[in-house]
């Protein structure tokens, strides 16, 4: 059994997603005049979510496929 590094990754990448995405919604609007009025955590946050979830979904269809043949 090998160890698949996309699973933590993808649960890391998606639980961080998700703590930046809440703190942009529940935030103060005022910090974000800096950024010419872009919520950032917000779109870094999905751009997380997004990738975590690849990651999750990489590992699920990979185990579901087996494990490759040898060339013999």
């Amino acid at each position: 059994m090998a160890l698949d590094l996309r699973i933590p990754m993808g649960l890391l990448f998606s639980l961080l997603g998700l703590l930046l995405v809440g703190y942009g919604l529940l935030g103060d609007p005022s910090v974000y005049q800096v950024s010419l009025g872009i919520n950032v955590n917000v779109w870094a946050g999905l751009g997380m979510l997004v990738f975590g979830a690849a990651m999750l979904a990489g590992a699920w269809f990979g185990r579901q496929t087996g494990r490759p043949t040898s060339g013999r």
